[in-house]
């Protein structure tokens, strides 16, 4: 071997947005065969109730089976075991789930795209502001007090809960429209305003409406695993505010926000190295 012998070529680190895209598609992908399971011919077919894999119906069946013991129609443990997996991710990267394993998220960012697609846009750029016309953003005023209604949302689910037969969202949930197979007059119309609103909109549902995603906003604030900003190298160009799904202002600031998705977008996004870095936070414990 002499001196001027081939070095390895590095492999390229996959890209954090590739590796999100084939979460995100493949939890999409089995939430259509689940619910392709449930309309099979069969009673062993269908392995219980489509709500018992729901994490949210973990939280509406939650007060009836610590007050009465019981849990509500179509739910059962099985649903407190998924919130718990739902919790725990979000213990460590906060609302993580919306923004890489919710399948309503998911369907939510592919119709926002195809909005762009028909609006105007030929090619996407990151970074830059899309001449599409949609989706489009609600006023500010009114954005921000549209925001506290899934925080009602999920106070009145739990308050009726307690004396509920069945799940309060059941009969008119969006992901039981979209992949639940069973459709009902009712969902036909939840489906079409789902898809209406989040092509209008982007992520109308987890902005607005979505009570899961209320019940774990608190956890933004406590998870270890966040995103730094170095404010000595930002320039403050707002490139990651045209990305961020969930229109937060100053998002590089702003990465505890409530309603921030931890989609990583801003991450992605920023054109200078090291000026928006992902790590876990550890605790420091005072020494003696």
């Amino acid at each position: 071997m002499t001196a001027g012998t081939k070095t390895k070529t590095k492999k390229k680190p996959i890209p954090l947005m590739t590796i999100r895209y084939w979460i995100q598609g493949l939890v999409v992908f089995a939430s259509f065969l689940l619910g392709l399971r449930h309309i099979m011919p069969g009673e062993a077919s269908t392995g219980g109730s489509f709500d018992a894999f729901c994490p949210f119906g973990g939280i509406e069946t939650l007060l009836p089976y610590l007050f009465r013991g019981e849990t509500l129609k179509t739910t059962n443990l099985l649903n407190f075991a998924i919130l718990i997996g739902v919790l725990g991710v979000s213990l460590v990267a906060g609302r993580a789930f919306c923004g890489w394993m919710c399948p309503l998220g998911t369907l939510q960012d592919y119709l926002a795209r195809l909005a762009r697609k028909l609006s105007g846009e030929k090619r996407h750029i990151r970074g830059k502001k899309s001449p599409a016309r949609f989706p489009m953003r609600l006023p500010k005023r009114v954005d921000k007090w549209a925001r506290y209604i899934k925080y009602l949302l999920l106070g009145g689910i739990l308050w009726v809960s307690v004396t509920a037969v069945y799940p309060p969202l059941h009969a008119f949930c969006p992901v039981r429209a979209v992949f639940s197979f069973q459709m009902t007059g009712l969902l036909w119309s939840v489906l079409i305003t789902f898809i209406v609103t989040s092509m209008l909109i982007e992520r109308f549902w987890c902005k607005y409406l979505c009570p899961l995603g209320a019940a774990l906003a608190i956890f933004n604030k406590i998870a270890p695993l966040r995103l730094r900003l170095n404010e000595h190298t930002c320039v403050d160009c707002g490139r990651c505010d045209v990305e961020c799904p969930m229109d937060i202002e100053d998002v590089h600031a702003n990465s505890r926000d409530p309603e921030c998705i931890q989609c990583l977008e801003c991450l992605e996004t920023c054109a200078l190295k090291d000026t928006i870095t992902l790590e876990m936070i550890t605790i420091q414990t005072p020494k003696g």
